[in-house]
């Protein structure tokens, strides 16, 4: 596996130093249904947009299949353990445009994890040709709200239910 340099990447905070970012591994299923553990109602609430008590096999089966091009997965991890995880998947009919989602474990939350890991896979994607990202945040996810807004404050949106949905270009790119 190939380890990013975090420090190249924006928004790093010094108290990220020892956490390692890389892709999704075959070796990291085990690690993915651990995290559950670390993750509160609320944070699994915020990510899959239900009740989930544990993150979902359907997910963890998802993660599983990743052919590391049209859909990609980069984890931060604190030790042997992961911290979180960012992911893209590609749209099939717009090829440029990639669905986003970060899930980070409580005790990571508001220490900058999550602007890492969507830095590193923002720069990932761009190499491979997508051109902006379309995340679906839930409304009570007041911090995902603030990142959005602060990384891309001029990112067009719009409510659905009880979430938001942007379209997020990737830097140097125009939206289509």
């Amino acid at each position: 596996m190939t380890q990013l340099d975090v420090r190249a990447a924006a928004c790093v905070d010094a108290t990220l130093d020892d956490v390692r970012i890389r892709p999704y591994g075959v070796t990291d299923t085990p690690r993915v249904r651990r995290m559950s553990d670390r993750l509160s109602a609320a944070s699994l609430y915020t990510r899959f947009f239900s009740g989930t008590p544990r993150i979902p096999d359907h997910y963890v089966a998802l993660l599983e299949r990743l052919d590391h091009w049209d859909r990609e997965a980069l984890v931060g991890l604190d030790g042997d353990e992961i911290a979180g995880i960012a992911e893209y998947v590609r749209d099939p009919d717009r090829p440029w445009r990639a669905d986003v989602a970060v899930l980070v474990t409580d005790q990571w939350q508001r220490r900058g994890l999550g602007s890492v890991l969507v830095a590193c896979l923002s720069q990932l994607a761009a190499r491979r040709g997508v051109t902006e990202f379309d995340a679906d945040v839930v409304l009570v996810n007041r911090q995902a709200l603030l990142f959005v807004r602060h990384g891309w404050p001029s990112a067009p949106s719009t409510l659905d239910g009880g979430s938001a949905h942007f379209t997020l270009p990737l830097p140097g790119a125009t939206i289509r």
